[in-house]
């Protein structure tokens, strides 16, 4: 079995408040996710693309929540994060937007809301470097998880053995033992240490217990 990931995740329409999260918690992860929405999936707005910087030292992936990917582009090149994962519940073909990421040194991933089949899009599947399952409510923070959405695991990895995959959707101490032995590797994990009072504490805690064994 892999070893468990997990990754703060920044959603918010502040740009102060970005920086702010990304100093503090570069000081205790290496990986670190961005939200970024644009309004047309979500109910409200983010910061741009253009305003995520990535630490020194820190894997930035970008979560896009936008319509039309391919208008993201050209500000992706610029930024150079890690990984930018987009919806495939998005306008248009993200196959050729996976290919000029990926010619750049940018891994690509795809992401399914709740109400969406794998299967209805295996060429982003066999694409992508990232498949991540969202298992709440697109651009909302601390909502509660439906862990029905972990049958999803399973479903992605039969379609591809070697894809990382990725949870995210109201993650905390209670399931993400479950999460993980679920099959996911990467837990993303935003309300929990947003509303931590100690972030590294719980970012530490968060790990230990995603690396249990057995259910007791």
């Amino acid at each position: 079995m892999a070893t468990p990931i997990i990754v703060p995740t920044i959603l918010t329409d502040n740009l102060d408040v970005l920086k702010a999260s990304l100093v503090k918690f570069q000081s205790f992860a290496r990986r670190i996710q961005v939200d970024i929405a644009d309004g047309t999936m979500t109910a409200s707005k983010t910061v741009a693309e253009t305003a995520a910087v990535a630490p020194p030292g820190v894997e930035m992936d970008v979560h896009m929540m936008v319509k039309n990917p391919a208008e993201h582009v050209d500000a992706l090149l610029k930024m150079k994060p890690s990984l930018v994962i987009f919806q495939a519940e998005a306008e248009g073909d993200l196959l050729p937007v996976f290919a000029t990421l990926k010619n750049v040194g940018i891994k690509a991933g795809v992401a399914f809301m709740k109400q969406t089949y794998p299967g209805r899009y295996k060429q982003y599947v066999d694409a992508a470097d990232h498949v991540l399952i969202f298992a709440s409510e697109l651009g909302v923070q601390g909502a509660t998880a439906d862990m029905l959405q972990i049958e999803k695991a399973r479903i992605i990895r039969a379609m591809r053995k070697d894809v990382e995959i990725g949870w995210d959707g109201g993650a905390t101490l209670s399931n993400v033992r479950t999460i993980f032995q679920g099959g996911v590797s990467v837990i993303n994990v935003g309300s929990a240490l947003v509303t931590a009072t100690d972030p590294e504490a719980e970012y530490n805690a968060l790990l230990a217990e995603a690396e249990k064994l057995g259910v007791m």
